[in-house]
């Protein structure tokens, strides 16, 4: 049985007050379910902070984003060896924002995923499409080519400590979310393209949902035979309504 995941991105938000309220809330409501993990994803500057605070606490972190190289004159970017240093155990690649407003290709983005697999970080891939490319029935082809990249890079064997999430582009931070049976029908759709590969890599990978994820929709959402658990944005910053997420899986 696949474990659920929950993932919070917090996205370039929080200081070192707001942090440490947030997860002290997180920490002290979260029931330890071995059925859920939950992982927060805070802005790197503060990964030491999370690292300290988390130290004793079955909740993992990870990092919005992580360079392809090892070390050298990279400035700004932050390594997978930095990463390691401090305990981190998932990085989210691919993120639309990540897409959209930096400009990365899927190539820049297989490179970083093949960082992620050596370093043994676990490396969470968002796949998604447009609005545009949903009404043009295109969603099954860019998300295929989405993966088809890294599969090609770094073969399907990368897959076997990964996590998809799928968050169509037209839902993250609209307030519009996909039908929990359009989220189905794309998950099911990405086990299909992996089992072409590796069976027991597309029965046991997570692949989680984001878009606009809350404590209104998680349960619908949840339900669905193929979807994990989700990567959630604005909601991960207001611990009721995290806690209030993590609950639904139940």
């Amino acid at each position: 049985m696949r474990q659920a995941l929950i993932i919070g991105n917090w996205k370039m938000n929080g200081n070192l007050a707001e942090n440490d309220e947030l997860l002290n809330t997180i920490s002290k409501s979260y029931d330890s379910n071995d059925e859920i993990e939950v992982v927060v994803c805070p802005p790197s500057i503060y990964m030491a902070q999370i690292s300290q605070q988390l130290l004793n606490s079955k909740i993992k972190y990870g990092a919005q984003n992580v360079s392809a190289n090892r070390n050298g004159a990279f400035t700004g970017e932050v390594s997978t060896a930095m990463l390691h240093d401090l305990g981190c155990s998932y990085v989210l690649l691919g993120h639309s924002e990540r897409r959209c407003l930096n400009h990365e290709s899927d190539e820049q983005i297989a490179d970083k995923f093949s960082a992620a697999v050596q370093a043994e970080i676990t490396p969470v891939l968002c796949v998604g499409e447009t609005l545009t490319q949903r009404q043009s029935k295109e969603t099954f082809l860019v998300i295929a080519e989405q993966i088809s990249i890294i599969i090609e890079e770094v073969g399907i064997k990368g897959f076997e400590h990964a996590v998809i999430a799928y968050e169509p582009i037209w839902a993250i931070g609209t307030g519009e979310t996909a039908s929990p049976e359009q989220a189905q029908a794309v998950h099911a759709q990405i086990r299909r393209q992996l089992a072409e590969h590796d069976l027991n890599i597309s029965k046991n990978i997570q692949v989680i949902y984001g878009g606009s994820v809350n404590a209104d929709n998680a349960k619908a959402l949840f339900a669905q035979q193929d979807v994990d658990g989700a990567l959630v944005g604005g909601s991960s910053l207001n611990a009721d309504d995290f806690l209030n997420i993590c609950k639904a899986y139940n």
